[in-house]
């Protein structure tokens, strides 16, 4: 009786331990990561000090002026991003090649930079490229959604055929919902893969054509 006690006690606290264990795990992961991140950029590190030095005119509290300063970097990035979406990255990356790469020692960091940042951006691009421009129409005639085919392959599933389509949410860097839909949904949009990136760069202000009866 003791130990059929017993066993139901620590069956019962090794359940409550398996239930725990995920959650403290995570837990020990995010809060290293954290203090990496607050090691690397928080207000105490070197860049955490250049981020504080940007929001410092417009606020002489060393927490507010950081994170005025970080937020004004992520807008910037943003901006930036937008200014390579709409054709300006060739102009600017020949801007860099012409002062960076002259200067002795930074011009060899920065060309061994962008060539690792150019494999992971020819990837992606290569990547995007391959797919073609489509119209989904939900429900036959219903919701029209602008989306990228990866391959014009159907996939049978319960004996009917579906195409893969990627719905963008993200522009910079380039990702979305996966969805499979009917064949019949799915026409191909008259436009390249360029123009549909500005239509979601620009949040629906640049017009797509209209869609091929």
């Amino acid at each position: 009786m003791i130990q059929r006690s017993v066993r139901s006690v620590a069956g019962t606290w090794l359940a409550g331990l398996l239930v725990l264990l995920p959650l403290a795990l995570t837990a020990a992961v995010l809060l290293w990561a954290f203090n990496l991140v607050n090691r690397l950029v928080g207000p105490g590190s070197f860049v955490g000090g250049l981020f504080a030095a940007i929001g410092y005119p417009f606020s002489s509290n060393e927490g507010l002026a950081y994170a005025i300063g970080t937020l004004l970097l992520i807008a910037a990035l943003y901006l930036l991003g937008l200014v390579a979406q709409l054709g300006l990255k060739g102009p600017l990356k020949r801007l860099a090649d012409v002062t960076l790469r002259r200067i002795p020692l930074v011009g060899s960091l920065y060309s061994l930079a962008d060539r690792f940042v150019g494999l992971l951006d020819q990837q992606q691009e290569a990547d995007i490229r391959a797919m073609s421009p489509v119209w989904c129409f939900f429900g036959g005639d219903g919701v029209a959604v602008l989306g990228l085919a990866p391959s014009p392959q159907p996939v049978a599933i319960d004996g009917r055929q579906y195409l893969a389509v990627l719905v963008p949410t993200a522009p910079v860097p380039f990702g979305g919902a996966l969805i499979y839909v009917p064949a019949e949904w799915v026409r191909a949009a008259d436009i390249g893969v360029d123009k549909l990136t500005a239509i979601y760069v620009s949040m629906g202000i640049t017009p797509p054509p209209s869609p091929r009866s």
